[in-house]
């Protein structure tokens, strides 16, 4: 007899719909409290959302997304509709019970990189985890830039007014 083993990452294995988000089943009957009947869906960009806050929160994070994101994002902001770009540079994949979340970030010159990175992973989860009861499985981070301090003064000097 052959036995088989799947693998996948600890994420893929809890999802039941990829995309969706997460659904947390409630019980029903007059003897179940009311808070447990029913079930409630957290969408995939409701998750992203709080992870993007989360991480623009740490000192040290300048911002998020790589260079094109973030181009294009500055557009898209002034543009009417053009969105907030709270999720600009988050990616996240959502079950039904965990979460994970990779994020390409801009970090301020000067700070530690490695410090960042672990405020950021700490910030995100007690985030997540407190906000929507999901486990945060992973935060993977890429570290796109450095921002320098030069840098605001010379978009300032080119910037029409």
């Amino acid at each position: 007899m052959t036995e088989t083993t799947n693998r996948s990452s600890s994420v893929g294995q809890d999802r039941s719909s990829a995309g969706t988000g997460a659904t947390l089943q409630g019980r029903s009957g007059v003897d179940v409290p009311a808070e447990s009947r029913g079930k409630t869906t957290i969408s995939d960009t409701v998750v992203a959302k709080i992870v993007g806050m989360a991480a623009r929160e740490v000192p040290g994070v300048h911002n998020l997304g790589a260079g094109v994101a973030r181009a294009l994002g500055a557009v898209r902001e002034r543009v009417p509709g053009g969105g907030t770009g709270v999720t600009r540079g988050v990616k996240v994949e959502v079950g039904e019970r965990q979460a994970a979340a990779d994020l390409d970030v801009v970090v301020e010159y000067g700070v530690s990189i490695v410090d960042v990175a672990g405020d950021v992973r700490s910030n995100v989860i007690a985030a997540v985890e407190r906000m929507t009861g999901l486990e945060v499985v992973e935060v993977n981070l890429t570290i796109d830039d450095v921002h320098l301090p030069e840098e605001e003064s010379e978009a300032e000097e080119g910037r029409v007014t």
